[in-house]
C-alpha cells in the first residue's frame, strides 16, 4: 500500500437518559454506565475517524415519551449548528420511545448530515437497513411504553377503587404519611367549623368575613376566598369518599362529617344555585356593560360588572370591586358602583371630546406620532363630530366598542373619574383617508365595515 487513505473526522456525542431518579445518587448509576458503554463503543471505532466530543447530554430522571428534555434539545440543538455528526446512545429507546418523535429527529439528523447509532443493537441510521430495524424496535418501544402506562391507570384505579389516597394536592384537614391521609385535629377543626357555618349562615359572603376576622387561612396561609370554601363544601373526601372519573368509593382515611350534614349542606347549594341561575343574567348581560374590565380602583383593582333581576322582574346593573366580590363585600373599602350613572359620566366625557375637537388639537402631535397614516387634524374632528351627532342610534356593543377604541383605563378616585385616552388607536376609527371622510352617508359606511353599526 502506497499511500494510506485520509479517514475524516466524525464527531460523536453520547446522549444517556433514565426515566426514573430514585437510584441517580447511588456511587455507580445507569447513566454512569450508560456514558462509559457510549465511550467505549466510539473509542472501538476510532479507525472510522470516530471522536467523542467533550460535552455529555444527559436527562436523568426524564421520561422517553416526549421531546420535553433539556438534554436532548441542547443536543439537537448543537446538531442543527454543525457542532455533531453522530449520535451514540447506549438503546434506542434511550432516545425516545415514542415512533412519532424519533421520525421528526431522524428527518432533523437527515437535515443537517447526522446520523445515530446504538451501542447495544447494532444499527446505523446511515443505511436503509438500519432505518428500518430503527423503526421496527421503536414501534416496540412504542408498544412497551403505552402498555405501560395502561398499566400504571389500571393500578391506579385499583387502588382508588379500594379507597387508597393516590396523590395530588392534600385537602385541609389532612396530612399525607406513609402515602396514607392522617387527619391534622386543628385543620379538621376548621373544615367542621366550615360546614357548620354554613348550614347557620346559608352565606359563603358572612363566612369569608368571619373567617378572616378569626385569623383563618388555608394550607398555604392565604384568607379562604369564596371559591375556596365551595371547594371545600364540594369535596366528598371530607365524608370519607375517595373519587375517581366521577364514582366514588369507601375511603381508607378518617371522615370529618357524616352523611346527614353533607346532605344537608348540598341541599343548600343546590337551592341557592337555582336562585342565583333565576336571579342573575351572567353572560346573557355581556354586551349591557359598556365599562367591562376596564375601569379600575385608585389601588388597582378591576371591577367587575354585575348584573341581578329582582322578583319585580327590575334588572339592577352595578359594578362591583374584584377583591370584594370574590372575598366579600367590605374587604376592601370601595363601594359598589351603579353601572347606569357611571357609564353615563363616562359617555358624557365621551362626547365632549367627540363633539369640541379640542382634545384632538390638543394631542395632534401625540396622536399623529402614534399614527403617522393621519395628516389633518381636520378630518378626525369632522368624524368625531358625525359620530357624536348619530350616537343615540347606535347599539350598545357599537358604542362599546368605539370606547375601547377611545379609552385606555377608567380609575375611579375619590374626588372622581380619570380617563386615560387611547391615543395610539384614535385613527383606526377612520379606516378610510380622510379626504373619503367628508359626510354623514361615509361615516354609516365605515361603522358597518367595522361591524360595530
Amino acid at each position: 500500500m502506497s499511500e494510506t487513505q485520509q479517514v475524516t473526522p466524525k464527531r460523536c456525542a453520547v446522549y444517556c437518559r433514565v426515566s426514573s431518579d430514585e437510584r441517580l445518587d447511588q456511587t455507580f448509576n445507569s447513566i454512569d454506565a450508560q456514558r462509559e458503554a457510549g465511550a467505549a463503543f466510539i473509542a472501538s471505532q476510532r479507525a472510522e475517524g470516530w471522536e467523542q466530543v467533550e460535552d455529555n447530554y444527559e436527562d436523568p430522571g426524564f421520561t422517553g415519551g416526549n421531546m420535553d428534555r433539556p438534554g436532548l434539545k441542547r443536543l439537537l440543538q448543537d446538531i442543527q449548528d454543525g457542532k455533531i455528526d453522530i449520535v451514540v446512545v447506549y438503546k434506542i429507546d434511550r432516545l425516545s420511545r415514542s415512533l412519532a418523535d424519533f421520525a421528526k429527529m431522524i428527518q432533523l439528523f437527515d437535515r443537517y448530515k447526522a446520523s445515530f447509532s446504538s451501542v447495544t443493537q447494532q444499527i446505523n441510521s446511515a443505511t436503509s437497513m438500519g432505518r428500518l430495524m430503527l423503526n421496527v424496535l421503536l414501534s416496540f418501544a412504542q408498544f412497551e411504553r403505552e402498555v405501560t402506562g395502561e398499566r400504571i391507570r389500571d393500578k391506579f384505579a385499583a387502588s382508588k377503587r379500594k379507597g387508597m389516597w393516590m396523590g395530588g394536592q392534600v385537602p385541609m384537614g389532612y396530612c399525607v404519611d406513609n402515602r396514607k391521609l392522617v387527619v391534622v385535629p386543628e385543620e379538621a377543626e376548621v373544615v367542621r367549623q366550615i360546614f357548620d357555618s354554613f348550614v347557620a349562615t346559608r352565606s359563603t359572603t358572612l363566612m369569608v368575613k368571619q373567617l378572616v376576622e378569626q385569623g383563618v387561612t388555608s394550607k398555604n396561609g392565604k384568607p379562604l376566598s369564596k371559591q375556596a370554601l365551595y371547594t371545600i363544601l364540594h369535596n366528598r373526601l371530607y365524608m370519607g369518599d375517595i373519587g375517581h372519573k366521577g364514582d366514588f368509593y369507601p375511603g381508607q382515611h378518617k371522615a370529618l362529617i357524616d352523611q346527614s350534614q353533607w346532605d344537608r349542606v348540598q341541599e343548600i347549594m343546590a337551592q341557592n344555585s337555582r336562585e342565583r341561575a333565576r336571579d342573575t343574567f351572567g353572560q346573557k348581560c355581556r354586551h349591557g356593560f359598556l365599562l367591562r374590565g376596564m375601569m379600575f380602583t385608585a389601588d388597582g383593582d378591576l371591577y367587575l360588572p354585575m348584573a341581578t333581576r329582582k322578583t319585580s322582574g327590575k334588572l339592577y346593573r352595578y359594578y362591583v370591586v374584584n377583591k370584594n366580590q370574590k372575598m366579600g363585600a367590605g374587604t376592601v373599602e370601595f363601594a359598589n358602583l351603579p353601572a347606569a350613572g357611571i357609564e353615563k359620566s363616562v359617555m358624557e366625557k365621551v362626547l365632549e371630546v367627540l363633539r369640541s375637537g379640542q382634545m384632538v388639537h390638543k394631542c395632534w402631535e401625540q396622536v399623529c406620532s402614534l399614527n403617522p397614516k393621519l395628516t389633518e387634524p381636520e378630518a378626525m374632528v369632522l368624524f368625531f363630530r358625525n359620530t357624536a351627532g348619530i350616537w343615540d342610534q347606535l347599539a350598545t356593543q357599537a358604542k362599546q366598542d368605539i370606547v375601547r377604541t377611545l379609552i385606555k383605563r377608567i380609575t375611579v378616585a375619590p374626588e372622581g373619574l380619570h380617563v386615560d385616552w387611547r391615543f395610539e388607536a384614535w385613527g383606526a376609527l377612520i379606516g378610510l383617508p380622510p379626504k373619503n371622510l367628508a359626510g354623514y352617508e361615509q361615516l354609516e359606511y365605515d361603522l358597518r365595515e367595522l361591524e360595530i353599526a
